[in-house]
């Protein structure tokens, strides 16, 4: 089942396992240590977006917005067993009808920028290394 809360409105119960989430696949499985908690999670202004069949999400990216309102797109995730089955193409159709015509940035993993570019993501400037992984920008103006 897909579900969305914004920041304020997202419980503790569902938040957790999100968490729980992006710490097994960006910290542990990717190697990535980073500070994943940034003190947006909980802001009126961001969306999370996830699918949970169960008792634990599969899934799950986060909307932002930048300070000049563009939408920002992250902690695009799903557990491994759910890779390939097109759950992330699910989470990314939900983010974009939020989105509608409206501009849309993200910073994606290198090996994903063909994933990113069906949804009208162009790829901006240089790959660099972010937490020791290539990363680029990919931008998608408003239509």
């Amino acid at each position: 089942m897909l579900y969305t809360a914004t920041g304020d409105q997202i419980t503790a119960a569902q938040l957790y396992p999100l968490l729980a989430l992006r710490s097994a696949v960006f910290v542990v499985e990717q190697e990535s240590l980073y500070e994943d908690i940034d003190g947006r999670d909980l802001l009126p202004s961001t969306v999370h977006v996830w699918w949970q069949p169960d008792d634990e999400p599969h899934g799950y990216l986060r909307l932002l917005r930048d300070p000049d309102g563009t939408h920002r797109i992250g902690r695009v995730c799903t557990v491994k067993t759910a890779r390939g089955t097109g759950l992330g193409a699910l989470l990314m159709k939900a983010a974009m009808e939020r989105i509608g015509d409206e501009a849309a940035v993200l910073e994606a993993q290198t090996y994903a920028t063909k994933f990113y570019a069906r949804f009208g993501f162009v790829p901006e400037g240089e790959p660099y290394l972010e937490d020791g992984i290539e990363h680029i920008t990919m931008r998608r103006p408003a239509v």
